[in-house]
């Protein structure tokens, strides 16, 4: 007897709807994010929150070509 041993995708949540997401960007998030406003020739956004930074890394790496496929 064979058991399917995918692992179940998580529904993507919008950020805004992030328990957290109110909360000041992660660490990790500003450099990632200062590394893609830099190739994209913007700034970053001071006082940014973690759901606008991951929906500001999202499009930067739409933008840079950096996202992934």
């Amino acid at each position: 007897m064979s058991t399917d041993q995918t692992p179940t995708p998580n529904p993507e949540k919008d950020p805004h709807d992030w328990v957290t997401g109110d909360e000041p960007a992660t660490g990790p998030q500003l450099s990632y994010l200062q590394t893609l406003s830099q190739e994209a020739g913007e700034a970053v956004p001071d006082g940014i929150s973690k759901a606008d930074a991951s929906l500001k890394i999202d499009e930067l790496q739409e933008r840079t070509g950096r996202g992934a496929a």
